[in-house]
């Protein structure tokens, strides 16, 4: 990045410190929106795993030191951010289920197996 320091580390936030189940409301919200769903994602869709009752509330990153000294700000918001993700995600239905499914480790094998 220009006029970073050699040695220093710089944290990239989006400036936006939100509950994790603010972001699960979100994203339902927009799912049903973009899937253009008359009915909102069922409730079960915002459950708590009871596998971490009290774990990652939020999470939260500063920052202001970029910012200081680098001078850089987000180009994004968060609403427009995770909008565009969401979307991109629901038309790439077929990348998503080739991760969801393992099978493009066949893909990663066959182009970047390395020979001994």
């Amino acid at each position: 990045m220009a006029g970073g320091r050699a040695g220093e580390s710089y944290c990239i936030g989006g400036l936006n410190e939100k509950k994790n189940m603010e972001i699960v409301e979100t994203l339902c919200r927009l799912l049903d929106e973009l899937r253009q769903r008359s009915s909102r994602s069922p409730p079960s869709a915002r459950d708590i795993r009871q596998d971490r009752p009290g774990h990652d509330r939020r999470y939260a990153m500063d920052a202001k030191k970029i910012e200081r000294e680098l001078n850089w700000h987000p180009l994004e918001t968060f609403e427009s951010g995770i909008r565009k993700t969401v979307r991109w995600y629901l038309e790439h239905e077929e990348w998503v289920r080739d991760v969801t499914t393992g099978s493009y480790r066949q893909w990663m094998a066959k182009h970047y197996a390395t020979e001994h």
